[in-house]
């Protein structure tokens, strides 16, 4: 099981560095092969969900956004992306309560303030 993970943080690791760089496909090939292994990694899920939606497949990044938040329910970074990706598609019914749980965690956030601000 500890290969595993440590297998798992390496592929992760290496699929932001795509992700950073651009070279998205291998990003989400990474991903998704961590995922087969660990259907349940937070991370794996929030990272495939900003791939996606770097690369335009918004309802896919939502899907994976919304995954990672329900399975790291207290994650800001997760949260934050969750909010700022549902204000640019104008889900600001739904971007509101996020970005204010994000405030319960973070009092001080300020892309959380921010974001409130613009959307009220």
């Amino acid at each position: 099981m500890g290969d595993d993970m440590g297998n798992i943080e390496a592929r992760l690791e290496k699929a932001v560095a795509h992700k950073i760089v651009g070279e998205y496909d291998d990003a989400v090939v990474l991903l998704k092969s961590v995922l087969s292994d660990a259907p349940d990694n937070p991370q794996a899920h929030h990272q495939l969900g900003l791939v996606y939606g770097f690369t335009g497949l918004f309802d896919e990044s939502m899907e994976e956004l919304d995954v990672a938040a329900s399975l790291d329910p207290t994650s800001v970074p997760i949260l934050i992306d969750l909010g700022m990706t549902l204000s640019m598609l104008g889900e600001v019914e739904r971007a509101i309560p996020i970005f204010e749980r994000v405030l319960e965690f973070d009092p001080a956030n300020e892309k959380a303030i921010n974001n409130l601000k613009f959307l009220r």
